[in-house]
């Protein structure tokens, strides 16, 4: 095995990259996916080459991303929500458990998921953060697509020299 070191590599070209937003706190969302989507566009991933589904809500993020992920089609997905305290024990329930769900999803399937699901304390933190965070996203979900096909090709390699 050669030792090196992989560069970033934020080239959209040719990948495909599954949505997953949640419409509950529409107005925040629509900011996280409008980032997003303009990110993706500019770091060369097709309009095309992009599908964005929607869900309810954060606990149901999961379950979208891991029929995205059962289609094969995807070098990468982003999930995309917010979820904005309130008075009760929610928050947290619902925190948790989306963030569970879509690192479970994406360790099972061995897919990178961008997650831009913002847990904050009021409106004007979400808003404050959600062009950020929707760029964040796409421009994680692009670098961990880049990653995950160099090392898949490292390993054919390897099974190959053996």
């Amino acid at each position: 095995m050669t030792v090196g070191i992989y560069e970033q590599n934020l080239s959209g070209e040719g990948l495909r990259i599954g949505i997953a937003q949640a419409r509950f706190n529409e107005d925040v969302c629509h900011g996280l996916v409008s980032a997003c989507l303009a990110e993706l566009k500019h770091l060369g991933v097709a309009d095309e080459d992009v599908l964005h589904v929607t869900v309810p809500g954060a606990l149901e993020i999961p379950l979208a991303l891991q029929k995205l992920a059962d289609t094969r089609q995807f070098d990468a997905l982003v999930a995309i929500g917010a979820v904005i305290r309130g008075e009760t024990y929610h928050f947290e329930l619902v925190s948790n458990e989306s963030g569970a769900g879509i690192s479970r999803v994406a360790l099972d399937y061995g897919i990178p998921i961008a997650n831009a699901v913002l847990t904050t304390e009021n409106d004007e933190q979400a808003e404050a953060r959600m062009a950020d965070k929707g760029t964040e996203a796409a421009r994680a979900a692009v670098e961990m697509a880049n990653l995950a096909l160099a090392l898949e090709e490292l390993a054919l390699a390897a099974d190959e020299e053996e």
